[in-house]
């Protein structure tokens, strides 16, 4: 009998258990979903851009696809100046050379036949210096006449006019009095196209340069300007070159020519914007993106673009209103200018926006 009293007992007392287990659980998932809100990490804050909302006109960017190009000013052609075998070249294509560097050297009969002009030159200046002496030895003698001086004197001046020519003929083609030309560099700048190799025959009635060299420290961008735009575009306009090998960076160059007419195939005109070009990191043939800024009456909401985040097909900021206190705000894009965004709404003028790093906090504040 005593048995049959014990197992109902034993029944509620595990039932009691279970039910306080399951509130127990229950209480202390209550507490785990609990959140708390994010604090941006001191490390983190340091290095944080807070960006201040404000009002601008709108800027708009009209944008031409481009190349970079030589500036044909600082262009210059290297030309034979005598014929030759073309021996001992010295450089290459993309190798920088200063003024004066010698290019490679040319065995010239011609040279060696100028030399030899020269020689015969100095040879009859001689040799009429001595007959105009012994004209006048004669004529105070009486052997000789006036006119005999004067024929003297005459050959004498003429074979000075000689020496002279074949002197500074001789200079032009180098000095050399080996049947040597060497040829060198007009200008500083960069060897960037190079028509001939180490045993090559050269003649001066070759049309093709034997090198091309370009002073790259200022360039030239060649740019498309579509018929719609072509009243957007005006001499002396300030323009943002981007690149593909430097995405990130913004060269800064000015509207220098606008050439007026269209291209009869193409149907575009040509617009050449001049960059400087400091440590020759623009290339030739480089592919450009010229952007034309032009500024509107409109006023709007601006913002760092930096300071944008897309996702879900919405654009969004974090507004910073404490260290504690951020919070996620969907806002109304007009459109993106460079390092500057135009909001239609969302935010207004005066709050704060992480300017930097907005993806990573996002990311924490979702997470």
């Amino acid at each position: 009998m005593s048995n049959k009293l014990i197992s109902p007992g034993i029944s509620i007392l595990t039932g009691c258990c279970m039910l306080f287990s399951i509130v127990s659980c229950s209480s202390n998932n209550t507490a785990d979903d609990t959140r708390l809100p994010y604090v941006i990490p001191d490390s983190l804050l340091r290095t944080l851009v807070i960006d201040t909302v404000k009002t601008s006109n709108v800027q708009d960017a009209i944008k031409f696809n481009g190349i970079v190009d030589f500036n044909t000013d600082k262009v210059v052609n290297v030309f034979p100046l005598v014929s030759g075998n073309l021996e001992d070249v010295k450089v290459m294509p993309g190798d920088y050379v200063k003024a004066g560097q010698v290019l490679g050297v040319v065995k010239s009969a011609e040279v060696a036949n100028y030399n030899a002009a020269l020689i015969n030159a100095e040879a009859n200046v001689r040799l009429t210096a001595k007959q105009l002496s012994q004209q006048k030895d004669l004529f105070k003698s009486g052997l000789a006449s006036q006119v005999d001086i004067t024929n003297a004197e005459s050959n004498y001046e003429q074979a000075v006019a000689a020496k002279i020519a074949a002197e500074k003929i001789l200079s032009i083609n180098g000095n050399n009095k080996n049947g040597e030309y060497f040829i060198k560099a007009p200008i500083d700048g960069f060897i960037v196209q190079k028509n001939v190799t180490n045993g090559t025959s050269i003649r001066t009635d070759n049309n093709a340069g034997l090198f091309t060299i370009s002073d790259l420290k200022d360039v030239w961008v060649q740019a498309n300007v579509y018929e719609q735009n072509i009243d957007k575009v005006h001499e002396g306009d300030e323009a943002d070159v981007t690149t593909i090998s430097y995405p990130d960076k913004v060269f800064k160059g000015r509207v220098d020519k606008i050439m007026n007419v269209l291209d009869p195939t193409t149907k575009v005109m040509k617009m050449r914007v001049v960059l400087n070009n400091p440590g020759f990191v623009l290339k030739p043939q480089m592919f450009t993106t010229v952007a034309i800024n032009t500024t509107t009456h409109q006023q709007a909401t601006a913002i760092a673009s930096s300071a944008l985040i897309y996702d879900n097909s919405q654009y969004y900021v974090i507004t910073v209103k404490g260290k504690k206190n951020l919070q996620i705000t969907p806002v109304d894009l007009i459109s993106i200018n460079g390092k500057t965004a135009y909001i239609k709404s969302g935010v207004a003028t005066g709050e704060h926006l992480i300017g930097s790093q907005a993806l990573l906090i996002y990311g924490s504040l979702n997470s």
